[in-house]
């Protein structure tokens, strides 16, 4: 039950080719992304929409939280900090806020355009406890920074 990378970078590069509305973006490597990934039941994007706040954006899966402060949960720190937040076990996770009882592991990547604006995170929630590896870091980090790389 893995990804293939390579055919999903392809296809969301093919898809977003000469793009640069964040939103429209997002909205595609949701979509890609959710169908691609079989562990994620949750895939989604908060966008930054003021000083420390994150709104719900384009998602698939049940519904999420509306608005996540940059103080708060998973999505939150890694919007804080810059940094990816990989949590294998949300319960160990002391700050993590439960939008969905079912979620067990929680991916979190902070989406930077070349101008090195925050515009969000992306958000994987699964029902799997460990369900995410660093290769989904790695992978996951390099369409991000191509595809959002001139997005405004």
């Amino acid at each position: 039950m893995t990804v293939d990378y390579s055919d999903l970078a392809a296809r969301i590069d093919a898809l977003c080719h000469g793009e640069t509305d964040a939103v429209a973006l997002m909205a595609t490597v949701v979509c890609e992304l959710h169908h691609a990934h079989p562990l994620s039941d949750w895939t989604g994007f908060y966008r930054v929409v003021g000083p420390e706040l994150l709104k719900i954006g384009p998602y698939q899966g049940g519904h999420g939280c509306l608005v996540i402060p940059f103080s708060r949960g998973v999505c939150g720190a890694a919007a804080r900090t810059g940094e990816v937040q990989l949590v294998p076990d949300v319960d160990a996770f002391a700050d993590h806020i439960a939008c969905s009882s079912t979620t067990r592991s929680e991916l979190v990547l902070p989406v930077w355009n070349g101008a090195g604006t925050l515009l969000g995170v992306l958000d994987l929630d699964s029902n799997t406890e460990a369900a995410f590896t660093e290769t989904d870091v790695r992978e996951l980090a390099a369409i991000l920074a191509r595809v959002f790389h001139d997005a405004r």
